[in-house]
């Protein structure tokens, strides 16, 4: 940029003070919090809100949180999450509102403000309305409503001169709650307000009591200068088609931010950034009581390092530091935000007939994810974000779909998918189900009425402008989407598209809804998207559905030691086929049925031995499910998101782990079959096939096809040369003719692999095959193996398991490991394996690594098999 002399002085003066500015002094109001109900509360807020006021009877709150949880840690209610608990819950629809109406109050110090500085109020998400009171003054001039909009309030003039305050805050439910009738989001009338619908209940979940009334989000005081830096907005441009690796091109950052005055007199300074040790600055001149949008200069990053999706590329990030400086040089405020250089593109795709995204110039296949809330009652935390996006990092996963029936995820959750590589598809709050998509005999209000759902369009159009505002930076959000299944109204829609994202962010495609014909064509052959259920292995092979599939997904039900965590011990009654004869707390927890595809392995005899013939059914329909897809893509498919990988309760379906953080099969199974390149088997045709979803050809590989039988004798069916172009998959030879054959009475095991030139394993798959009559008779069989186990400490936070199977036995099937205290035998949550579910074969051993964060526990190692015997290992 070309700058006067005057401004290249008032630029060196700020240059030498940027070393010394500190970080943006803020601090979060999240402990001492007490709350009453408003039957118990006959005083006005100014009068609560008052420091001298006593405050007898009152009881702990926690915030962030809702009433339920409150309510919750002051033992007042049962755990919603476990058996029939939630039953023994009063809901608001039944106790009127003011059941679930409270006072919240919290005593802090702050002293008063000297000479320009401000003192900021904010609130990251309060449900629904609220009236706020501090120190006897009412601090915002109208009821606030809407769940997804923030609040911030310059409270300077309202801070006690003895620095003793109190901030008092009386939360309302949304003035509808529903009728929670079994519906989709109950009766529907829940979608009236501007907040979520999944807490009238869903097909996974039951209704939360209190419809997460509360002041759910973080509460902060924030210290500024005159100026406020507010709603930084970056921009990356990364021209060209780009690869991971070499010499990068240059790319171009572009900034913008509002610049709010508080102050009564102008203000004159610079707006300024850095990022990889260079600054770029503007001069501004600030009008009293006035915010300012700018805009600075364009900057060239050379040889810049790029952020790609998991299996890609690495997730490069910059920290970009953008602060306001007055003349004098004193640093007024300053935001901090990682930055991710790269561009998502969107191409309609005329083969497929769908949407197809590109990242940094490179065709990227959609291997996705839906995801609802990773808590239904809203406990949400850093730490449990970087977990369940680590899990889908693990899921070789690389998008994930945030379902249009619950909320704008937090600023953690998208920290953790830029951490891991995960792009976003992000929905707005409406649902086909409740804004009128279909005939619904469970809704109160027809079709049409419901279609203009929400009543306060002004709240979703200003929640919308600000719930970008607050996301827009992060480089994993990807796609914009107007809702699950339908539009908003038309009017929200034309607003959206014609105005609000083209002013706030432009750069990301929008769809209309998300199984839009702009996503995907309903195409010839297609039939939707889905299915929802158990399948057989070749339907996710021959079954055509949307070439771009916003839904499909199976069961999930988790192991015996994850139904132990939330169903009674009278009621861990195995489910029966035929006849769907189902425990009333399994139905409760939203089971959903396996039909005939346990009884292949043998009936089961009880819960135990149901949920570990689970998830031999569970590993083969998610490693299933992803091997189809990704052998046709692009031909018939540009992606697939599943429905669904986690639940923020404790169900019994679409779960790759269960609401503890303890992963089930479907999670290895999709791990496998998610690789970046990966070698597998048509169940078909018996075609061997791979995929490369990566940028890299390779032309070094040696294809091995192996079968065991039941006793562990091997044969080799081939071994050939294979070479593979980048992002495409390619079919070699079939072997359906030589397993038939072998396979006819007892079924039997198929091993594939890939190696390097160094005859290094590269991809590995491992089928279990049933026989001619579709039976695992061989399996039932099986001799026992004799499996050996060791554990080593790597270091502090990670532990090697050795899983050794001595020659001239059979397969060592189907071993799940995991890490426990030894002193319980319980596990250790969460913890991330780099495979499990393995079968070793006779002769050979394989190797696990585990990852945690350790405590003060004695921990070990658990391992189970199909036929290994369950035993618990020291840790050396």
């Amino acid at each position: 940029m070309r700058m006067n002399r005057g401004q290249l002085s008032l630029i060196g003066l700020l240059l030498c003070c940027w070393s010394s500015v500190k970080a943006q002094d803020q601090y979060e109001l999240n402990t001492g919090w007490q709350c009453a109900n408003i039957s118990r509360v006959t005083e006005k807020g100014e009068t609560i809100s008052d420091p001298a006021h006593a405050l007898t009877g009152w009881q702990p709150a926690t915030v962030p949180g809702t009433v339920l949880t409150t309510m919750l840690n002051n033992k007042q209610v049962p755990d919603p999450f476990y058996g029939m608990n939630n039953e023994k819950i009063p809901d608001i629809y039944n106790t009127g509102n003011d059941y679930y109406t409270y006072w919240f109050v919290k005593d802090f110090t702050e002293q008063p403000a000297a000479a320009d500085q401000q003192v900021w109020l904010h609130f990251r998400g309060v449900n629904y309305s609220c009236d706020i009171y501090l120190n006897g003054k009412k601090v915002n001039a109208a009821t606030h409503h809407g769940m997804f909009l923030r609040q911030t309030y310059n409270i300077t003039r309202l801070l006690a001169k003895n620095g003793h305050n109190r901030l008092a805050v009386i939360i309302y439910p949304a003035p509808l709650a529903g009728n929670p009738n079994g519906g989709q989001g109950g009766d529907g009338i829940i979608a009236k307000s501007v907040a979520h619908q999944y807490t009238a209940g869903w097909d996974w979940i039951q209704p939360i009591r209190d419809r997460n009334t509360g002041i759910w989000d973080k509460v902060t005081i924030e210290h500024t200068g005159a100026v406020d830096v507010k709603h930084p907005h970056v921009v990356t441009k990364v021209p060209g088609i780009r690869l991971p690796e070499g010499p990068q091109a240059p790319a171009i950052v572009q900034v913008s931010a509002e610049l709010e005055n508080a102050s009564d007199k102008s203000v004159t300074g610079a707006v300024q950034y850095a990022i990889n040790g260079t600054t770029v600055s503007k001069k501004v001149t600030l009008a009293p009581h006035a915010t300012t949008q700018v805009q600075l200069p364009d900057y060239t990053l050379q040889h810049p390092k790029l952020w790609w999706p998991n299996g890609y590329g690495p997730q490069a990030l910059y920290n970009l530091q953008l602060q306001f400086v007055n003349a004098a040089g004193k640093v007024s405020d300053k935001e901090t935000v990682e930055v991710g250089v790269r561009e998502i593109q969107t191409s309609w795709n005329a083969h497929t007939g769908s949407r197809e995204v590109a990242v940094n110039g490179q065709k990227i296949f959609i291997k996705g994810g839906n995801w609802i809330i990773s808590d239904a009652m809203l406990r949400f935390s850093k730490e449990r974000y970087d977990a369940e996006i680590r899990y889908h990092r693990d899921m070789n996963l690389n998008l994930i779909r945030i379902w249009g029936g619950a909320l704008t995820e937090r600023p953690e959750f998208y920290e953790a998918c830029d951490k891991y590589g995960m792009l976003v598809f992000q929905d707005f709050w409406f649902s086909g189900d409740c804004n009128g998509r279909w005939v619904d005999p469970m809704k109160k209000e027809d079709q049409w009425t419901r279609r203009k759902y929400p009543d306060d369009h002004g709240l979703v159009l200003s929640s919308l402008t600000d719930q970008i505002k607050m996301i827009r930076n992060y480089p994993s959000l990807a796609l914009w989407c107007g809702g699950n299944e339908i539009t908003p109204p038309e009017d929200i829609l034309t607003a959206v598209k014609d105005s609000i994202l083209p002013l706030l962010d432009g750069t990301r495609y929008f769809f209309d809804y998300s199984n839009s014909d702009s996503m995907s064509h309903n195409t010839l052959g297609g039939n939707g998207d889905g299915p929802y259920g158990v399948q057989p292995l070749a339907t996710f092979w021959e079954h055509r559905t949307f070439p771009f599939n916003s839904e499909i997904g199976s069961v999930g039900v988790g192991d015996y030691a994850s139904l132990e965590r939330f169903i009674p011990k009278e009621n861990m009654v195995a489910p029966e086929y035929p006849g769907n004869k189902v425990d009333s707390v399994w139905y409760y927890h939203k089971y959903i049925g396996y039909d005939g595809f346990i009884d292949p392995y043998g009936k089961a005899k009880d819960a135990k031995d149901f949920a570990n013939k689970a998830q031999l059914v569970n590993y083969d329909q998610y490693r299933g499910l992803m091997e189809g897809f990704s052998a046709h893509m692009w031909d018939w498919y540009t992606g697939v998101i599943i429905w669904k990988t986690q639940n923020p309760w404790t169900a019994m379906r679409g779960q790759m782990y269960d609401y503890y953080l303890d992963p089930n099969a479907c999670l290895y199974g999709l791990h496998n079959g998610s690789e970046p390149l990966h070698i597998m088997y048509n169940p078909i045709d018996g075609m061997v096939q791979v995929a490369n979803n990566t940028f890299t050809p390779r032309r070094d590989l040696m294809l091995q096809i192996f079968a065991y039988d039941m006793k562990g004798s091997v044969d080799t069916l081939t071994q050939v040369f294979a070479d593979i172009g980048p992002t495409i998959t390619k079919r070699y030879l079939s072997v359906k003719r030589g397993l038939d054959k072998l396979r006819k009475d007892k079924g039997i095991f198929l091993r594939l692999r890939l190696l390097d030139v160094h005859q290094q394993p590269v991809s590995e798959n491992f089928y279990w095959l049933p026989d001619e009559k579709g039976n695992y008779s061989g399996l039932q069989e099986m001799a026992q193996a004799a499996a050996q186990v060791t554990a080593k400490r790597i270091t502090k936070d990670s532990v090697a398991v050795t899983i050794s199977n001595p020659a001239n036995g059979p397969v060592a099937f189907f071993n799940r490991v995991a890490l426990v205290d030894m002193q319980t035998k319980k596990r250790i949550l969460p913890a991330f394996y780099s495979d499990n579910y393995i079968s070793v074969m006779p002769g050979e051993q394989k190797t696990i690594t585990i990852s945690y964060t350790a405590g003060n526990e004695t921990t070990g190692i658990e391992l189970y098999g199909w036929n290994v015997k369950e035993g618990y290992y020291a840790i050396k």
